[in-house]
Protein backbone atom coordinates (compact mmCIF):
# COMPACT_ATOMS: atom_id res chain seq x y z
CA UNK A 1 0.00 0.00 0.00
CA UNK A 2 1.19 3.33 -1.20
CA UNK A 3 0.73 6.98 -2.17
CA UNK A 4 0.12 5.74 -5.54
CA UNK A 5 -2.41 3.35 -4.54
CA UNK A 6 -4.10 6.24 -3.17
CA UNK A 7 -3.64 8.21 -6.14
CA UNK A 8 -5.47 5.12 -8.00
CA UNK A 9 -8.89 5.33 -5.35
CA UNK A 10 -9.06 9.30 -5.66
CA UNK A 11 -9.09 8.49 -9.68
CA UNK A 12 -11.75 5.56 -9.04
CA UNK A 13 -13.49 7.95 -6.68
CA UNK A 14 -13.86 10.75 -9.44
CA UNK A 15 -15.08 8.11 -11.75
CA UNK A 16 -17.81 7.34 -9.58
CA UNK A 17 -18.66 10.58 -8.71
CA UNK A 18 -19.04 11.68 -12.23
CA UNK A 19 -21.28 7.83 -12.54
CA UNK A 20 -23.54 9.01 -9.57
CA UNK A 21 -24.16 12.45 -11.00
CA UNK A 22 -24.87 11.36 -14.41
CA UNK A 23 -27.33 8.91 -12.42
CA UNK A 24 -28.73 12.00 -10.65
CA UNK A 25 -29.12 14.26 -14.51
CA UNK A 26 -30.97 10.74 -15.76
CA UNK A 27 -33.38 11.10 -12.40
CA UNK A 28 -33.55 14.92 -12.52
CA UNK A 29 -34.60 13.80 -16.77
CA UNK A 30 -36.85 10.94 -15.84
CA UNK A 31 -39.10 12.94 -13.43
CA UNK A 32 -39.13 15.87 -15.69
CA UNK A 33 -40.69 13.19 -18.41
CA UNK A 34 -43.33 11.41 -16.00
CA UNK A 35 -44.62 14.86 -15.12
CA UNK A 36 -45.30 16.20 -18.92
CA UNK A 37 -46.55 12.73 -19.20
CA UNK A 38 -49.18 13.42 -16.37
CA UNK A 39 -49.35 16.92 -17.14
CA UNK A 40 -50.81 15.64 -21.06
CA UNK A 41 -53.02 12.87 -19.57
CA UNK A 42 -54.89 15.01 -17.48
CA UNK A 43 -54.88 18.01 -19.91
CA UNK A 44 -56.52 14.69 -22.34
CA UNK A 45 -58.80 13.80 -19.34
CA UNK A 46 -60.45 17.49 -18.90
CA UNK A 47 -60.63 18.02 -22.94
CA UNK A 48 -62.80 14.76 -22.65
CA UNK A 49 -65.02 15.85 -20.20
CA UNK A 50 -65.19 19.49 -21.43
CA UNK A 51 -65.88 17.64 -24.85
CA UNK A 52 -68.87 15.75 -23.68
CA UNK A 53 -70.19 18.24 -21.66
CA UNK A 54 -70.08 20.92 -24.71
CA UNK A 55 -71.68 17.95 -26.89
CA UNK A 56 -74.30 17.17 -23.99
CA UNK A 57 -75.84 20.50 -24.63
CA UNK A 58 -75.35 20.98 -28.12
CA UNK A 59 -77.41 17.33 -28.70
CA UNK A 60 -80.55 19.22 -26.12
CA UNK A 61 -80.63 21.47 -28.59
CA UNK A 62 -80.48 19.75 -31.85
CA UNK A 63 -78.70 16.88 -33.33
CA UNK A 64 -78.42 14.50 -35.91
CA UNK A 65 -77.67 10.74 -35.89
CA UNK A 66 -74.29 11.83 -38.34
CA UNK A 67 -73.38 14.47 -35.93
CA UNK A 68 -74.03 11.93 -33.23
CA UNK A 69 -71.51 9.42 -34.70
CA UNK A 70 -68.99 11.38 -35.19
CA UNK A 71 -68.88 13.01 -31.85
CA UNK A 72 -69.29 8.86 -30.69
CA UNK A 73 -66.05 8.54 -33.43
CA UNK A 74 -64.08 11.48 -31.84
CA UNK A 75 -64.83 10.84 -28.30
CA UNK A 76 -63.23 7.07 -28.42
CA UNK A 77 -60.29 8.62 -30.57
CA UNK A 78 -60.18 10.59 -27.18
CA UNK A 79 -60.73 7.73 -24.87
CA UNK A 80 -58.07 5.58 -26.96
CA UNK A 81 -55.21 8.94 -26.51
CA UNK A 82 -55.95 8.91 -23.34
CA UNK A 83 -55.34 5.46 -22.40
CA UNK A 84 -52.34 5.31 -24.45
CA UNK A 85 -51.42 8.57 -22.09
CA UNK A 86 -51.58 6.85 -19.26
CA UNK A 87 -49.82 3.48 -19.79
CA UNK A 88 -47.14 5.76 -21.00
CA UNK A 89 -47.11 7.48 -17.60
CA UNK A 90 -46.98 4.11 -16.56
CA UNK A 91 -43.96 3.10 -18.46
CA UNK A 92 -42.36 6.32 -17.67
CA UNK A 93 -42.74 6.03 -13.98
CA UNK A 94 -41.27 2.68 -14.22
CA UNK A 95 -37.91 4.16 -15.24
CA UNK A 96 -38.20 6.57 -13.03
CA UNK A 97 -37.93 3.63 -10.49
CA UNK A 98 -35.04 2.52 -12.14
CA UNK A 99 -33.35 5.53 -12.26
CA UNK A 100 -34.20 6.14 -8.70
CA UNK A 101 -32.24 3.09 -7.98
CA UNK A 102 -29.32 3.33 -10.09
CA UNK A 103 -28.56 6.50 -8.30
CA UNK A 104 -28.68 4.97 -5.20
CA UNK A 105 -26.36 2.46 -6.06
CA UNK A 106 -23.83 5.44 -7.97
CA UNK A 107 -24.53 7.02 -4.63
CA UNK A 108 -23.25 3.92 -2.27
CA UNK A 109 -20.08 3.31 -4.75
CA UNK A 110 -19.31 6.78 -4.14
CA UNK A 111 -19.99 6.62 -0.23
CA UNK A 112 -18.01 2.94 -0.21
CA UNK A 113 -15.21 4.70 -2.01
CA UNK A 114 -14.97 7.49 0.17
CA UNK A 115 -14.53 4.71 2.96
CA UNK A 116 -12.09 2.92 1.42
CA UNK A 117 -9.69 5.89 0.80
CA UNK A 118 -10.44 6.94 4.86
CA UNK A 119 -9.44 3.30 5.60
CA UNK A 120 -6.44 3.04 3.40
CA UNK A 121 -5.24 7.36 4.77
CA UNK A 122 -5.48 5.52 8.27
CA UNK A 123 -3.24 2.57 7.40
CA UNK A 124 -0.57 4.87 5.67
CA UNK A 125 -0.90 7.12 9.09
CA UNK A 126 -0.37 4.30 11.14
CA UNK A 127 2.37 2.78 9.11
CA UNK A 128 4.14 5.83 9.26
CA UNK A 129 3.33 6.58 13.14
CA UNK A 130 5.08 3.07 13.92
CA UNK A 131 8.14 3.90 11.20
CA UNK A 132 8.35 7.16 13.32
CA UNK A 133 7.81 5.84 16.86
CA UNK A 134 10.75 3.22 15.88
CA UNK A 135 12.89 5.92 14.82
CA UNK A 136 12.65 7.52 17.89
CA UNK A 137 13.11 4.47 20.17
CA UNK A 138 16.11 3.86 18.31
CA UNK A 139 17.40 7.16 18.42
CA UNK A 140 16.47 7.15 22.53
CA UNK A 141 18.64 3.80 22.39
CA UNK A 142 21.69 4.97 20.86
CA UNK A 143 21.61 8.27 22.73
CA UNK A 144 21.12 6.16 26.26
CA UNK A 145 23.62 3.89 24.88
CA UNK A 146 26.37 6.56 24.16
CA UNK A 147 25.46 8.26 27.55
CA UNK A 148 25.88 5.47 29.25
CA UNK A 149 29.82 5.13 27.40
CA UNK A 150 30.32 8.75 28.35
CA UNK A 151 29.59 8.36 32.39
CA UNK A 152 32.50 8.24 34.83
CA UNK A 153 31.05 5.07 36.07
CA UNK A 154 30.94 3.27 33.23
CA UNK A 155 33.41 -0.06 33.35
CA UNK A 156 35.94 -0.01 30.30
CA UNK A 157 35.39 -2.49 27.58
CA UNK A 158 37.65 -5.01 27.44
Amino acid sequence: MSASSIALLQTLLERAEQERDAAAAGLRQAEALVAQAEQQAQALTTYRGEYDQRWTTRFQQAGTPELLHCHRGFGQRLDQAIHHQQANTRHLAQRLQQARGLLLAREQRVAAVRKLISRRQAELQAMANRRDQRATDEAAQRAATAQRERHPMATPAR
